[in-house]
């Protein structure tokens, strides 16, 4: 049997809920990359990142513990397009080479999920086999970020701005999830998940 490994992004807009569609998929044995836990080493752990990063936003991107100042950097990034594209031109790269030498790693698994915000916005999914999209109400994911992150509705709206619309990030998936707390979302995945198996079995004979 030939190795014929899918690899699946896993998107959604802020507060659409794909970290928890991650989670149910990992329960049930499937490898997840995490785009966003991953980009969060990368900054601080790549010295080459560290450098760009510190030579694009200055020195206060860093805390004298060496993490990241991720509040200010959101302060900075997210009032100043052009800087928000140098900092993604920075990151994006890197998250992306790492993403494909773990995908590497899993040849013995049927099918893999990237979980990542920016997989349109980065052009990342040309690189997958295909995407599923987690969508939820615009003011439920409002809500949702506000009562996580405990911030404005303006700050969420901010960040909002710098994502695709849902509709477009639907037409381009091959699967969409509705996480609007009235579908109920353990069989949307469940359903999903052996899509992907029988996809795998018949592309593996």
């Amino acid at each position: 049997m030939k190795n014929n490994t899918l690899h699946y992004g896993l998107t959604g807009n802020i507060g659409s809920g794909k970290s928890t569609v991650a989670a149910l998929l990992a329960v049930l044995g499937v490898p997840v990359y995490y785009a966003d836990d991953r980009a969060k080493a990368i900054l601080t752990e790549e010295a080459a990142v560290k450098q760009a990063v510190t030579e694009l936003l200055g020195a206060e991107a860093y805390r004298e513990d060496g993490s990241l100042n991720k509040t200010w950097i959101a302060g900075k990034v997210f009032h100043d397009k052009s800087l928000l594209t140098a900092y993604n031109h920075i990151i994006h790269p890197a998250v992306r080479a790492d993403a494909q030498n773990w995908q590497t790693a899993q040849s013995n698994a049927p099918y893999t999920i990237r979980e990542a915000a920016l997989l349109f916005e980065a052009g990342s999914y040309r690189e997958l086999d295909g995407i599923i999209c987690v969508t939820a109400p615009e003011a439920l994911r409002l809500s949702r970020v506000m009562n996580r992150d405990g911030v404005t509705e303006a700050q969420v709206v901010a960040r909002m701005a710098h994502q695709w619309p849902e509709a477009e990030k639907e037409v381009l998936s091959q699967f969409v999830i509705v996480n609007d707390g009235q579908q109920p979302l353990i069989p949307q995945v469940w359903r999903i998940h052996h899509a992907l198996l029988q996809l795998y079995s018949q592309g593996s004979k």
